[in-house]
């Protein structure tokens, strides 16, 4: 009898329709409420989706999973409540919880110590937190959409677990050393990251969506062209990045993509035709990391009266000197349409964060200059070693993309797009600290609506003591005036809007954020978790502020 490998995962849910993922075993007929599908084929593992239609809206419906007939889902001895689809309100609050960065490590000292009592500490994950509150409340409270911003995995980073699998398989002394080679092992890396009953439960009970960030493939993916010159001359890399875009397709993107969306993909249709689809997905994602044009990640959900636009701010980098850009000219466009309309409010996501605070916005604005040739050719090869070696990336890092995307947001909140939202909030993590930051336009600029940007990192992934020194540091007034100076000599112009900390931030811990939405009005919550004295996750709150 064919198994659950992983899954279910409910991935995408309107009012009346939702998306599941599984993996599979062996091939199977999977049958979920109303839906069956058969698996299909991708190098050895086997996968469903299913579309389930004609869901009463705003109303939670428990499930099974169904192979050949037999339930696989839930298991027989399991100790958590049924799994749900729980179909979005016409009206009527939603919530989204969203956060970043989320290491797989045990749920057990050492790993779960203090960070700076252990090396491989990591404390308590937020999404097991998450998962132990949802179990002591009704599903009425529970997250509709949970927001995973990047690093779902760490391919550079792995588990103690995959470390014995890398090296009962090959000879990690040879590049790329205890780093993900080849599909195989991604497929063994999401597996153990998913796979945890606990994590599984959540995931099959909260709708997910998803965008990738540097460590899903490599540290620092994309910073640069210099960086992409250097890794594309390693032997080992072109054979990794086809196997980090085909297990991020599988795993990841195709659950996205609403039903309409996948009934029009092309890529979609032929794997799940062939009878085996590596080769149609190989040939894909070989172009994908070649050829920015033409690929698109980024992806739209509406929740109720909500827009959530979900912008890839990594694969589709143009890192060309002197024409870096975020996105490439056709994603530009389909960001733009998507964010005209009538909405109550706007959501912004994307892995790494629009805002920074001011000294490190303007520390990566005055790198970008200097990369770029500012104050030499000598000064530029030193510029590249410090984006390299501090990970100065951000939109700050692509002056142009900021001040484009602001410029949208300035128009959308101006209501030259639809009328105004009550808000326009950027969502985002990657940096491992948590923060809310109010925006300010300048005067004469017509915006009507709120502006903020929320960051969430990590779920599992604190820094240690050093580095939260220096965030500290880059939000006093002292590191912003220096950083200041040196952008205004490299001749970097003022930014086009202001911002400020809301609440007492930053945070360090782990954690997760939600927002409440109920008509125009939204609040943002930021929860940290912690172990009580019996070793039970928990959450407490460290901001709770009302933004329209």
């Amino acid at each position: 009898m064919p198994s659950l490998v992983l899954g279910p995962m409910l991935r995408y849910v309107g009012e009346q329709a939702a998306v599941v993922w599984v993996e599979t075993d062996a091939p199977c007929e999977v049958g979920v409420l109303s839906a069956t599908a058969p698996t299909f084929h991708v190098e050895g593992h086997h996968y469903a989706l299913l579309r389930i239609d004609g869901l009463e809206p705003g109303t939670p419906h428990e499930y099974e999973v169904m192979l050949d007939g037999e339930r696989a889902w839930p298991p027989e001895d399991s100790e958590y409540p049924p799994s749900v689809i729980r179909t979005y309100p016409r009206d009527g609050e939603l919530r989204v919880a969203f956060g970043s960065c989320r290491l797989t490590v045990p749920h057990e000292p050492p790993y779960s110590l203090p960070r700076d009592e252990d090396e491989r500490a990591r404390e308590t994950d937020a999404l097991y937190a998450l998962a132990a509150q949802m179990r002591s409340e009704p599903n009425d409270r529970w997250p509709h959409l949970l927001l995973m911003l990047g690093d779902q995995v760490y391919a550079d980073e792995v588990s103690p677990e995959t470390a014995r699998y890398l090296e009962r398989t090959r000879d990690t002394d040879q590049p790329p050393g205890e780093r993900i080679a080849n599909f195989e092992e991604y497929t063994r890396l999401y597996q153990e990251a998913w796979g945890e009953p606990t994590l599984r439960w959540l995931l099959s009970t909260v709708s997910t969506a998803m965008i990738f960030d540097d460590h899903d493939v490599h540290d620092d993916w994309n910073i640069s062209e210099a960086w992409v010159e250097e890794m594309r001359a390693l032997d080992w890399w072109d054979g990794h990045i086809e196997s980090a875009f085909m297990s991020y397709w599988l795993y990841q993107h195709i659950g996205n993509l609403g039903p309409e969306d996948q009934s029009d993909d092309d890529l979609l249709a032929k794997v799940q035709a062939s009878d085996d689809g590596g080769a149609a997905l190989r040939e894909f994602a070989g172009r994908a990391d070649r050829e920015a044009d033409g690929t698109r990640w980024s992806y739209c959900r509406d929740l109720g009266n909500t827009r959530l636009i979900v912008i890839d701010s990594r694969a589709g980098r143009v890192v060309e000197e002197g024409h870096r850009s975020m996105l490439d000219e056709e994603e530009w466009r389909w960001v733009e349409q998507q964010a005209a309309g009538d909405f109550d409010h706007l959501l912004l996501a994307t892995s790494v964060p629009l805002l920074l605070s001011p000294a490190m916005h303007e520390l990566e604005a005055w790198n970008e200059a200097v990369c770029g040739g500012a104050w030499g050719s000598g000064a530029a090869r030193l510029g590249e070693k410090l984006r390299q070696g501090l990970d100065l990336e951000h939109w700050a890092a692509f002056g142009e993309s900021f001040k484009r995307l602001f410029e949208l947001q300035r128009s959308v909140a101006a209501g030259e797009r639809g009328r105004p939202p009550a808000t326009i909030v950027a969502l985002s993590g990657d940096v491992h600290h948590a923060y809310l930051h109010e925006v300010g336009f300048p005067r004469g600029s017509g915006v009507r609506s709120e502006v903020f940007q929320g960051v969430c990192s990590p779920f599992r992934n604190p820094l240690g003591r050093n580095e939260r020194r220096v965030i500290r540091f880059a939000e006093s007034t002292v590191g912003w005036r220096i950083a200041r100076l040196l952008a205004r000599a490299a001749g970097v112009e003022d930014p086009p809007v202001r911002w400020r900390l809301a609440g007492d931030g930053p945070w360090f811990d782990n954690q997760v954020a939600t927002l409440e939405i109920e008509g125009r009005q939204l609040r943002m919550r930021i929860d940290k978790a912690f172990s009580g004295e019996d070793g039970a996750p928990g959450l407490e709150s460290v901001l709770d502020r009302r933004l329209a």
